[in-house]
C-alpha cells in the first residue's frame, strides 16, 4: 500500500511564501468582485477609461437594472478595486491603482515564479 503520492525528494515544488494574512484578505476580496461576470464587465468598462466615468454613463451599458449595478458597484468599492467621487448628485468611478496594482502584483508574481521555474528542494 502506498502512503504518500510521491518520494519527496523526486519532485520540484515552486517555492512561493505565505501572505500576509492583511495582504491575502484585501486580495480575496479583490479576486472574489472579480469573479462574478457582471462586476469583472462593470470593471473592465471603468478601467478602460481615461477619467472617472459618471454612473450614468455604465448603466447605458449594461444589460441591468441600476439597482443591480449599484450593488455591484459597492462590492468593486468595498474590494478595494475602484473609487467614487461626487460631482453635485451624481457619481464617477475610477479604478482604484492601489487594488489593481496589487491584483496585478499577485498575477505577475504567480506568472513570474512559473516563467522562472523557481523551486524548493
Amino acid at each position: 500500500m502506498i502512503d504518500r503520492c510521491a518520494d519527496p525528494l523526486s519532485i520540484d515544488v515552486l517555492d512561493v511564501p505565505p501572505l500576509v494574512d492583511a495582504e491575502r484578505d484585501r486580495l480575496v476580496r479583490a479576486l472574489k468582485a472579480l469573479g462574478d461576470p457582471s462586476r469583472l464587465e462593470i470593471f473592465r468598462l471603468i478601467a478602460a477609461q481615461r477619467e472617472p466615468l459618471c454612473v450614468c454613463h455604465i448603466v447605458e451599458r449594461m444589460p441591468l437594472q441600476q439597482p443591480t449595478i449599484s450593488h455591484h458597484l459597492r462590492q468593486l468599492r468595498e474590494a478595494g478595486l475602484v473609487s467614487v467621487s461626487r460631482r453635485g448628485t451624481w457619481a464617477y468611478y475610477a479604478a482604484d491603482p492601489r487594488g489593481v496594482g496589487a491584483v496585478q502584483a499577485l498575477i505577475d508574481g504567480v506568472l513570474d515564479a512559473a516563467k522562472e521555474g523557481r523551486v524548493v528542494r
